[in-house]
């Protein structure tokens, strides 16, 4: 027996395929565009990681549990941008740890791009929200939670949108709509606007905080984050 839908009511196996079909798609350019930057990077890659050997010694990567895509966690890589910590941090220690290299890598993006190896892995993706520290995972609302129904980007409509600049209430706004709405047109106006960002170095500190400010759950005032615990 044929089933006969509404006028305007798509059948859900076609809406499933295109969905499925928009996300290989992704996929597919997330694997092409990380692989390539990784190997024209190279040389810079090897600069960024001299530098920071030299200038704030091992280790020269910053790693870090975060939650992906369905709440699964993984291991982020970034370029450390910190000197050590003692051990007992208070609100304006990254302030005092974040060094004029670290600044640099930060304001250039620079520090990022190792993460494009967790983009090959399939734990991020180039577009989507931020991924977050495992200890935020139960200051989450289940409307919150949402975020994580795509995996996470090394850039997001909340990065263009004043990133770190922004607060709490705005950032989940931004990420639950990019879930809502996300489509390849989407995520390649999203990766223009991120170029013009990084070169203009707009939004990189939170008002008040060296980086950003740590996520107290709903309702709770930001404050800035502690070190090794933010997003970053």
């Amino acid at each position: 027996m044929q089933v006969r839908l509404s006028p305007g009511v798509e059948d859900p196996s076609t809406t499933r395929s295109r969905s499925d079909g928009r996300a290989a798609v992704k996929r597919g350019v997330d694997v092409v565009v990380a692989l390539t930057a990784l190997l024209v990077a190279a040389p810079v890659l090897a600069a960024v990681a001299v530098a920071v050997l030299v200038g704030l010694g091992r280790p020269v990567l910053f790693r870090q549990r975060r939650i992906g895509r369905y709440g699964r966690e993984f291991t982020i890589l970034k370029f450390r941008s910190m000197t050590g910590g003692s051990g007992t941090f208070s609100p304006g220690d990254d302030q005092a740890r974040l060094t004029p290299l670290g600044r640099w890598l930060r304001a250039t993006s620079l520090d990022e791009l190792p993460s494009l190896w967790n983009i090959l892995r399939g734990d991020m993706s180039l577009v989507g929200p931020r991924p977050f520290p495992t200890g935020y995972r139960d200051l989450y609302t289940p409307e919150q939670f949402r975020r994580h129904d795509v995996r996470p980007g090394l850039t997001g409509l909340a990065q263009v949108n004043g990133r770190n600049e922004l607060d709490w209430a705005e950032r989940f706004a931004f990420d639950l709509r990019y879930v809502d709405t996300w489509s390849l047109r989407l995520d390649a106006r999203i990766l223009a606007r991120t170029a013009v960002a990084v070169l203009r170095r707009q939004g990189i500190s939170a008002p008040g905080a060296a980086t950003a400010h740590e996520f107290r759950g709903a309702g709770d005032r930001p404050v800035p984050v502690a070190a090794g615990r933010g997003s970053r």
